[in-house]
C-alpha cells in the first residue's frame, strides 16, 4: 500500500486502538518470585498517545493477558477504554463500536500476532512493527519503522496527527 493510501486512510481515525505485549512492550514478560508481572513501557509511546488524544482522536487497549500493570500505565495516559483478557478480540472490537458509534473506517488497531488479525482485518487503519507475525506484517497497511516497545507507537500516533494536520499543533507547544 503507497505511503498516499495509509495517509488517506489515517485521515479517517477517531480511535486507535493498541495491543499490549509486543506492540506497547516488546513483548518481554517479567515475572517476580511473588508471580507479579512487570513490563518496561517507552515513555515517548506514551507521550506520542497523550499528544494523540489532545489532538482529538481516543485511544483504546485490547489485550489477551490481564495484569494490573497494564491498568497503571493506562490510567497514566488517561486511556479509559482498557479490554484485559480478551480471548476474542474481534468480540470487543466490536462491542467496542456499537458502544462509540464509530464506524471500523474511523478506527485504526495496531497489534502484533495473529490473534491480533481479526481486528487488523476490519479496521480502517492496520498497524504492524517490523518484527511481528509474517502474516501479520502480509495484512497491515503500515509497518512501523521503529519496533514494539521502543517507539513503534509514537510512530503510528504521529503519522496519525501528520494526516489530519494536527502534528504541528501539537509540537509548537514545545517548540517556542
Amino acid at each position: 500500500m503507497s505511503l498516499d493510501e495509509v495517509l488517506q486512510r489515517a485521515r479517517k481515525v477517531k480511535m486507535l486502538i493498541f495491543d499490549v505485549d509486543g506492540v506497547l512492550t516488546d513483548g518481554s514478560l517479567f515475572y517476580g518470585d511473588d508471580g507479579e508481572e512487570y513490563k518496561a513501557f517507552n515513555s515517548r509511546d506514551g507521550h506520542g498517545i497523550k499528544m494523540l488524544k489532545a489532538a482529538g482522536v481516543e485511544a483504546g487497549i485490547i489485550t489477551g493477558r490481564t495484569s494490573s500493570v497494564v491498568m497503571h500505565r493506562a490510567k497514566n495516559l488517561g486511556i479509559t477504554r482498557i479490554f484485559q483478557g480478551a480471548d476474542d478480540k474481534l468480540h470487543v472490537y466490536q462491542r467496542l463500536l456499537t458502544e462509540t458509534g464509530l464506524q471500523p473506517e474511523e478506527t485504526g488497531y495496531m497489534g502484533d500476532d495473529v490473534v491480533d488479525l481479526p481486528v487488523l482485518k476490519r479496521c480502517g487503519l492496520a498497524i504492524t512493527v517490523p518484527d511481528a507475525a509474517a502474516l501479520v506484517v502480509e495484512r497491515a497497511h503500515y509497518v512501523t519503522q521503529a519496533h514494539a516497545g521502543r517507539g513503534a507507537a509514537r510512530e503510528a500516533c504521529e503519522l496519525i496527527m501528520r494526516a489530519q494536520g494536527t502534528w504541528e499543533a501539537q509540537l509548537a507547544q514545545y517548540d517556542r
